[in-house]
């Protein structure tokens, strides 16, 4: 007999194909080609669908269900999408996590995400067990310690079949709880679900115009939104995906890996562009199936531009921006404008709509400056257990990005600023209040102000302001202190000795003028 329940779920199954859905429907379409590479690893599309099926199955014996939360904290690899689509197809939601993150970071998260268990690589084995110590969390583990309290991924993997789980999975559902850093330094988790990713999918398609034969490379690390977005166009289209290492970039096997594996589409922040084409071999090798080279994650000097168009002068350059809460990409600047408007981000996606608005929600004038909004199905769910952030975030009904921006007379975006002093280092954000409440705790701190400021190679970088309390401490001490209280890459690259911090009327640090007097402290720097 068949219930209401069972017409419930056949007709939630006829309306929208989940990401776990469309991976098995492209497995079946082309069994036998190359999904995913990895170092000397590779797997078809067969391959890669039923080990996500078997990861799913492991899963589900350990109690995950639709809804559950599951952590993935692991350097680039495959495994780190087989945990994706695993989760994703029993209606679970991943939650990456950055390896960069220091035990108490990592903890935070997985308090606030709800997190029932980790997969871990097995280098953050260790993280994962100080991170999970006291919790029920379980520990799936790639290679796990004798230690007890882990599992072995390959061992869970081996005792379970691959059939399709029996789940239906909603467009609304969850596909990804991905945090961010916020202003009062402590992380957001932003919702993103399956329609959020599937519709930046088809957008990423349509304005890079991706192709079936394309083989796809990125330089971001997976549990970026950019690692996630770059490689799901190409599932999605039964593509190829070339995974690469997520520590110590290497300009030159990044462009070995493009030349051994004809890459036609690739991405690097402009850091890792601007050594790729410094590169003394650069000229000889064979790039010639590349067709587009991408950048974005940060703002790009014009020298770094121009050195990119001039050593691929026949590849299309395409600026990709956005941001989390967007699945990512809200506007693309494509190559036949590369040269034109370059220092623009080009026009908003097909199914963004943008506005660029003053505090009041009023439209500005082309040419001046505004916050840039945004309404459409790629914009996120809202922030995990935190309405305030989500109702501040979405004031008048539109997304506020926080990103100050200018248009021309022809529609063309140009990035002026952060609304909220984010520092974009390296392609990594990184907010100062998280540096200046580590280092408020340092006994020689009176005081405390960060701001980014020009780097010759991470483009911008997080210098200290400090007045000091009693005797001094030196720039060496202060930093290394930081670097206890947060992740290495968020540190200050410098410390600067104030008597007072200028301040306006209301009392507030003027981080404009401190940005502007220490603009030049990192010229000619060589790290």
């Amino acid at each position: 007999m068949t219930t209401s329940n069972d017409n419930n779920n056949a007709l939630d199954r006829s309306r929208f194909l989940a990401l776990g859905e469309i991976l098995a429907r492209v497995s079946r379409k082309y069994p036998d080609k190359t999904a995913l590479v990895f170092e000397d690893r590779a797997l078809t599309f067969r391959e890669f669908n039923s080990r996500v099926n078997r990861l799913s199955a492991a899963l589900a014996r350990r109690g995950v269900s639709r809804g559950d939360k599951v952590a993935v904290l692991m350097f680039n690899r495959l495994e780190v999408l087989e945990s994706y689509f695993a989760c994703q197809k029993l209606g679970a939601c991943p939650v990456p996590i950055n390896f960069r993150l220091v035990p108490n970071e990592v903890r935070y998260i997985l308090n606030n995400a709800d997190a029932v268990g980790v997969i871990v690589d097995e280098p953050l084995e260790q993280l994962a067990r100080e991170s999970t110590e006291g919790t029920s969390s379980f520990v799936l583990a790639l290679n796990p310690t004798p230690e007890p309290g882990a599992d072995s991924y390959e061992q869970a993997l081996s005792v379970e079949a691959d059939t399709e789980p029996d789940v239906v999975v909603n467009e609304d559902d969850l596909a990804f709880l991905m945090y961010t850093s916020g202003t009062t330094g402590l992380p957001k988790g932003a919702m993103l679900t399956h329609r959020n990713l599937v519709a930046n999918t088809v957008n990423w398609i349509m304005e890079i115009e991706a192709r079936h034969d394309d083989v796809w490379l990125s330089g971001l690390p997976l549990f970026h939104i950019g690692g996630v977005n770059g490689i799901l166009p190409f599932i999605y289209l039964g593509g190829t995906c070339v995974v690469t290492t997520s520590t110590g970039f290497d300009p030159a096997e990044s462009l070995a890996l493009i030349q051994k594996h004809d890459v036609t589409i690739c991405y690097f922040v402009p850091t890792q562009w601007q050594q790729i084409c410094t590169l003394p071999e650069v000229a000889h090798v064979d790039t010639s199936r590349l067709r587009k080279a991408l950048w974005g994650a940060s703002q790009a000097p014009v020298s770094t531009l121009e050195l990119l168009t001039g050593t691929f002068p026949s590849v299309g350059i395409v600026n990709a921006f956005g941001q989390t809460e967007m699945s990512s990409n809200t506007c693309f600047l494509k190559p036949d404008d590369a040269v034109r408007k370059m220092g623009s981000v080009g026009k908003a996606a097909v199914n963004v709509e943008v506005r660029v608005v003053d505090d009041d929600m009023n439209d500005v004038a082309v040419g001046e400056i505004g916050e840039i909004v945004y309404r459409g199905p790629t914009v996120m769910k809202g922030y995990y257990r935190n309405d305030d952030a989500t109702r501040e975030a979405f004031e008048g009904g539109w997304f506020h990005s926080g990103d100050l921006v200018k248009v021309d007379d022809e529609g063309f975006i140009t990035v002026v600023d952060r609304k909220k002093d984010m520092i974009i280092s390296g392609g990594e954000n990184i907010y100062p209040a998280e540096i200046e409440q580590a280092l408020a705790t340092h006994p020689g701190v009176a005081e405390v102000t960060v701001v980014g400021v020009p780097h010759p190679k991470w483009v911008a970088t997080p210098l200290a302001v400090v007045v000091p309390s009693g005797e001094r401490p030196t720039e060496e001490e202060l930093i290394s202190y930081a670097k206890e209280k947060i992740a290495s890459y968020k540190k200050p690259s410098g410390v600067v000795f104030v008597d007072a911090l200028p301040r306006n009327a209301a009392g507030k640090v003027l981080r404009r003028q401190l940005r502007d007097e220490f603009s030049e402290r990192f010229t000619g720097a060589s790290s």
